[in-house]
């Protein structure tokens, strides 16, 4: 990142601008608030009109046709001429025809020399498989919408008469959703949401526990979900009589079963059930784990134009710092690396990585199609009102959260992780997808990036917000843990911002502090992304 005056902090008044790239011929604002029209920058250049915070101007006249360029990339082309010192905002530019996905470069670009980070550890919940949870949680699995208000009114039983009993117990989590039912079960593409509930079960955080609560009619039974096989036991867990090797008997509550006379009869087999694995996850104790088994999510969402300058650099810098520390990290958003597709695919640890994420970009590319749009129906309101003219410019400022470690491997909607290191997990850019489709891919622990704000959060693993600028982290003072703000202002580095981030991710997972969701209980409900037809 370059910036104009770049020893002038914003809470100056001095006018700010933030320059990517050296070749760009447009400057982010930098104050808050905005410049007024007749602005005199440092350069000398003064402004023509009213530019808000974080939104472009020109450095100089740009003829009609001409690239508008940011990170060193045309995110545009001017529809007609721009002179110096105007504000650039998405009307006055052509977006640039997506990037073709042949003749890309794979696997070319030599991994940086970097040191192992050793000798970072934190407290985590070594579960039966070796997976390491942050936290704690029971969660009771369903397998069709139709009971997600039954097991509601259980859950919130269990917490109050159950889990003050089980102090080791963090919470109690009904994974509710809507699928199940009414939808083409066997069609192409419902394998998506169907693995992606099963993984969701099995995430690290619920410690080996599976629980499900049925109706018993539902097009996804239970057997269905979980297939023998698909659950790994500790040595404690009831199995079936016919020899030690073999599967444990699925526990499920289902509602229409004939034993159940009446709503509160149904309530107390769930607890009943509940309490059983309740007993279990309390006996389990935190111990010192290294910093490898941290699994990492990184998201972005309400993302502005400091998205790409402050937050998000720091999220990339301390991916690094993950990947070398031996951790699990992915990053997702298919429409929001499309138009860096060449980035990616140049940084694939092999070319066959690299043909994996085409393969993705391909598969997307033709799902968007089927529904008559494009990547660039990917931009919202706030992000244009955040300085974000179109998807290309909200992609290179995403792009950033995966560093610059080789990526080593490619996995599609609703797969596990299989390798540590970095990892691109396919998804789509929505943000409750996203993180719901990264449960189950496996994550432990989640940093979410926002310029606009949101209260984002996912009751089966912490978030922790990063705020890109400092107004919106004294605003939303009780919602975002982190401010990398500080970077635009002036006041601290990416890599400072970077390494408080790996403390705090460390602390959180540990359990020394809760991130502001939790504190608040403010969680979201899981999206499952099927892209099969619903009947």
């Amino acid at each position: 990142m370059l910036a104009n005056d770049t020893d002038q902090k914003v809470a100056t008044g001095i006018p700010v601008t933030i320059l990517m790239n050296e070749h760009d011929n447009v400057a982010i604002v930098a104050n808050a608030g905005g410049l007024p029209v007749g602005t005199e920058l440092i350069s000398g250049l003064k402004l023509r009109e009213r530019v808000p915070q974080g939104h472009k101007v020109a450095l100089k006249d740009i003829e009609e046709g001409a690239p508008v360029l940011r990170y060193g990339i045309p995110i545009g082309f001017a529809l007609h001429r721009i002179l110096a010192g105007s504000w650039i905002s998405e009307r006055l530019l052509r977006m640039p025809e997506a990037r073709n996905l042949e003749n890309l470069p794979m696997a070319t670009v030599k991994p940086p020399d970097t040191t192992a980070l050793d000798g970072f550890t934190f407290e985590g919940f070594r579960n039966p498989d070796g997976s390491v949870g942050t936290r704690n949680i029971l969660g009771i699995t369903t397998t069709v919408q139709c009971v997600a208000g039954v097991v509601d009114f259980a859950v919130q039983r269990i917490k109050t008469e159950l889990l003050p009993r089980f102090p080791n117990v963090d919470d109690v989590v009904g994974l509710e959703h809507s699928y199940g039912c009414g939808v083409a079960i066997d069609a192409r593409g419902a394998e998506i949401p169907i693995r992606t509930l099963r993984n969701i079960s099995l995430n690290p955080n619920f410690g080996g526990e599976v629980m499900v609560v049925s109706l018993g009619c539902e097009k996804l039974q239970p057997e269905r979900l979980m297939p023998p096989g698909s659950i790994q036991i500790s040595d404690e867990r009831n199995v079936a009589d016919v020899g030690a090797n073999a599967d444990p008997v699925l526990d499920v509550v289902c509602l229409q079963d004939d034993k159940h006379i009446g709503f509160m009869m149904m309530i107390d087999s769930i607890m009943a059930r509940a309490e059983v694995h309740l007993k279990r996850l309390n006996v389990r104790a935190r111990e010192t784990v290294p910093a490898s088994e941290l699994v990492v999510g990184v998201q972005c969402g309400g993302s502005d134009a400091f998205s790409g300058v402050t937050a998000n650099p720091a999220v990339g810098f301390c991916t690094d710092l993950l990947v070398r520390a031996g951790a699990s990290v992915m990053f997702s958003e298919v429409t929001e690396v499309r138009d860096g597709i060449d980035q990616l695919t140049s940084r694939a640890s092999t070319p066959e990585v690299a043909e994996a994420m085409i393969r993705e970009m391909e598969w997307y590319d033709a799902y968007l199609s089927r529904g008559g749009v494009d990547r660039s129906a990917n931009t919202t309101p706030g992000n244009k009102k955040g300085g974000l003219s179109n998807i290309v410019e909200k992609a290179m400022g995403s792009i950033v959260k995966s560093g610059s470690s080789p990526i080593s491997d490619v996995i599609s909607p609703g797969e596990r992780l299989k390798k540590r290191g970095l990892t691109y997990a396919a998804t789509p850019a929505s943000d409750f997808i996203c993180g719901t489709l990264q449960i189950a891919a496996g994550m432990n622990l989640h940093v979410f990036t926002t310029g606009r704000g949101t209260p984002y959060g996912l009751a089966p693993v912490p978030v922790i917000k990063v705020a890109t600028r400092t107004e919106l982290a004294l605003r939303w003072h009780d919602l975002m843990d982190l401010n990398a703000g500080t970077i635009a202002d002036g006041s601290a580095t990416i890599e400072e911002v970077g390494w408080q981030m790996f403390r705090l991710m460390l602390d959180v997972a540990s359990g020394r502090k809760k991130t502001w969701a939790e504190r608040w209980k403010l969680h979201n409900a899981l999206v499952l992304f099927n892209p099969a037809p619903v009947t």
